[in-house]
């Protein structure tokens, strides 16, 4: 018995995301078009790419990006277990497309077209670890990172939540300056965390519930926004 048409696209499109099409491919073909990457029922939205999506903060963004309605595309990339973790992030029943990409070879392929690019890519600070320490390290891991970026989606807006963020904005920054492609509305350095912490240490000094205190971060970056603002409004 033949399968339907129906059937046949379904298992073209799990087949597809199981195993991702080359760059050239992927150019070539429709499949990162705006209105033929969609999963069935999907409504156009934003493309997003998340780099360091295996780690602790990347891994629950992935999770709350895959949520979002307005997202259509889900780009997920790392060094290390990306597809695994996009195994499980598209399983979840949203409409987002969700494809992994491992490893330096798959940076581009995993940039391209996007509309908005989420670094939270990075080594955490560990014990002993000075703030000089751990921005030797990042540094090096965001610039890398950005000019993926500045090559293949120089128009998506960037959100750098890789520590320190008041040293790693300013790399991305010069990177984006010396690619020709700076824009300092589209560069973003994401200071949610210290908004958070700041409204809990507050509110248990005044005894209130932290979700009625709103403090605004201190924090430099070119600008500073909530991580899902851009997505959001």
């Amino acid at each position: 018995m033949q399968p339907t048409s129906e059937a046949s696209q379904r298992i073209a499109r799990i087949s597809a995301h199981l195993h991702p099409p080359t760059l050239q491919k992927m150019v070539e073909s429709s499949t990162l078009r705006t209105m033929n990457c969609r999963a069935k029922g999907g409504a156009p939205g934003f493309k997003v790419a998340i780099l360091g999506a295996a780690g602790g903060i990347g891994q629950s963004l992935s999770l709350l990006m895959k949520m979002n309605p307005l997202v259509s595309v889900l780009h997920l990339y790392d060094v290390v277990n990306a597809h695994g973790v996009t195994a499980d992030i598209s399983h979840m029943d949203t409409g987002a497309v969700v494809r992994g990409f491992l490893g330096q070879p798959q940076l581009e392929n995993a940039l391209t077209g996007m509309d908005l690019v989420i670094i939270p890519a990075g080594v955490p600070r560990k014990p002993g670890m000075t703030r000089d320490d751990l921005f030797k390290i990042n540094a090096g891991i965001v610039r890398t990172l950005c000019e993926g970026v500045a090559k293949c989606c120089p128009r998506a807006i960037v959100n750098l939540i890789s520590n320190p963020v008041n040293s790693t904005v300013p790399i991305a920054a010069e990177v984006f300056k010396k690619a020709g492609t700076y824009d300092p509305k589209r560069l973003l350095g994401v200071t949610t965390l210290d908004v958070v912490r700041a409204n809990t240490f507050v509110a248990e000094v005044l005894g209130i519930d932290p979700r009625e205190v709103d403090v605004p971060s201190g924090g430099w970056s070119c600008r500073s926004y909530h991580t899902a603002s851009f997505v959001t409004g």
